[in-house]
């Protein structure tokens, strides 16, 4: 590809800066529903923690809650700040990961942003009172609100794959998407960087993305033609 154009290309993927519009929410509805009024500074959710397995979106949900809020991510080991005041909003992704150190930062921020008006929004994979961390925070932690984010159905990821793919400026058939699901990891963030990755590839040849780009771009026909080659050179040598 010419330098021109696959800058061009390049320019076209920057990717787009996480909101609440790009959610799909499947079965999230009241966990979506609180994480606005964390937002909108209600008094009853103050602290808002969010669980649940790889995948299934805590880290974008933080990021555009940042985003909105104009505040900052903090993305675990990385270090929380030293100091706190008690009205700052403190938005922490994954929690389960943090050292001994960081746990006992975390849990006297927890009590200074609770003594004064401040707000803490936190993110693990296991509720609270599961969570490898001192006693101490885990029982903090589940003094506020505590949420389980659940994994998208099939027809949800289905949806939100075409809503991606009209977010990058092409259309995705239902039997393109349904061939996504059935060949690449299944949790969302993966398939959305294989479709991105097959966006690329498309405007590299000016093709449409389609199921034969798709088997291109996750190498399935490399795959199976080694597997039958494989196949047939054991039956030959048995």
């Amino acid at each position: 590809m010419p330098p021109l154009m696959q800058q061009l290309v390049l320019d076209l993927q920057l990717p787009a800066p996480p909101s609440f519009e790009g959610f799909v929410r499947g079965d999230n509805a009241e966990p979506l529903f609180m994480l606005g009024e964390w937002l909108a500074g209600a008094e009853d959710v103050r602290f808002l923690y969010l669980w649940g397995e790889a995948g299934v979106g805590k880290s974008y949900l933080l990021a555009a809650a940042a985003a909105r809020c104009g505040g900052t991510v903090i993305q675990t080991p990385a270090a929380l700040p030293d100091t706190l005041s008690g009205d700052e909003a403190l938005i922490v992704d994954g929690v389960d990961t943090l050292g001994a150190e960081q746990q006992i930062r975390l849990f006297d921020h927890y009590n200074t942003l609770r003594e004064g008006r401040g707000r803490l929004l936190a993110s693990g994979r296991l509720p609270p009172m599961l969570l490898p961390l001192r006693d101490d925070l885990t029982t903090r932690l589940g003094w506020g609100l505590v949420y389980q984010l659940k994994a998208l159905s099939d027809a949800d990821k289905v949806a939100a794959l075409k809503q991606r793919a009209v977010a990058l400026g092409f259309d995705l058939s239902d039997d393109a998407a349904e061939y996504l699901l059935r060949h690449a990891t299944r949790d969302l963030p993966a398939l959305n960087a294989v479709l991105e990755r097959a966006n690329v590839h498309a405007l590299s040849l000016r093709r449409p993305v389609t199921v034969p780009l798709l088997r291109e771009v996750l190498g399935v026909g490399r795959e199976e033609g080694k597997a039958g080659r494989e196949e047939g050179r054991g039956k030959r040598e048995g």
